[in-house]
């Protein structure tokens, strides 16, 4: 079992010694939270707080996913960096295969990138791209990032062709052959968040590995149940990632639970994010948290 920090919507100046202190106690993988910017007016709904209400992101600091990434990963040697979740189909996907292949390249294949599709249309008219058809739009997304930067693990992925050139002709993409460089050594994980069924299917079908937004153990079972089937109809690779957030994350009994249910990777923070308050916990007391939990947990569960 794999242990991976997250912290997110705190001082931006934190973020530098908290991947240090994560590295430091044992941690593999420190998450890295996306957005590009909070509109004043909208009737959109957050889809993982109660009631749907998304003002708690209002005026909260959001660096950039790919540069907080590579800001921590500068000051660490082992530690992997995961936006959880990067908007893909929001964004230029050969640009985003540039940032991606860059930050792997530079760190030491310590890039995991996780993706999903905003739940918002503000999200999508910002960037001027259609909300509509954003479900085919992410798959062709996906497909790009995989070719261009030497990642097609995917069956259903284009591979690059022998000197190093990708192209790519689809409904929403027309790419000619085209190389980025540098690229990694080490094809980089795209692992998908969501919990609907076409977000599971989008996994099992093109990704790496799973990222779960979390819930309820009843809830987490269900969906680890419908990946399990969907794994198993698309021949999935052994080595799939299934990344969980979930109350068993924080006993040495319940990781185990976790992991006999075949889960790789458990995601734990130690304080609600989804609050209207800006956070003023003390850095001193965020690395306090972390380290706490790696001797009581992630020192034990090798044991």
């Amino acid at each position: 079992m794999r242990f991976t920090y997250a912290e997110t919507m705190v001082d931006p100046a934190y973020y530098v010694p908290l991947a240090r202190a994560a590295e430091e106690a044992g941690y593999s993988t420190m998450v890295v939270a996306d957005s590009v910017a909070y509109p004043k007016d909208s009737d959109a709904t957050y889809p993982y707080t109660p009631d749907g209400n998304r003002e708690f992101l209002e005026n909260k600091p959001f660096v950039e996913a790919f540069v907080v990434s590579a800001a921590m990963a500068a000051v660490t040697t082992t530690l992997r960096f995961t936006p959880f979740v990067l908007k893909l189909p929001i964004r230029p996907p050969v640009l985003v295969a540039k940032q991606a292949a860059s930050i792997a390249a530079m760190s030491g294949n310590r890039l995991g990138l996780g993706v999903g599709i905003s739940p918002w249309p503000d999200d999508f008219d910002m960037m001027g791209v259609p909300f509509e058809h954003r479900g085919a739009r992410m798959d062709e997304c996906i497909d790009i990032v995989r070719g261009l930067t030497g990642s097609a693990t995917s069956a259903v992925a284009p591979p690059l062709s022998a000197d190093g050139y990708f192209e790519f002709h689809g409904k929403f993409y027309d790419i000619a052959p085209i190389k980025i460089n540098p690229v990694p050594s080490e094809p980089i994980p795209i692992l998908i968040g969501g919990h609907s069924r076409p977000a599971l299917r989008r996994a099992a079908q093109r990704g790496d590995g799973w990222m779960h937004a979390g819930g309820d153990a009843e809830e987490l079972g269900r969906l680890l149940d419908q990946l399990s089937v969907l794994r198993a109809e698309y021949g999935t690779r052994e080595d799939f990632e299934v990344h969980v957030i979930s109350l068993d994350g924080f006993t040495v009994d319940g990781v185990k639970r976790l992991e006999d249910k075949g889960v790789t990777d458990v995601i734990v923070g130690f304080r609600y994010p989804y609050t209207i308050e800006a956070d003023t916990e003390p850095l001193d007391t965020k690395i306090a948290h972390l380290s706490r939990f790696a001797e009581k947990v992630i020192a034990k569960v090798g044991d």
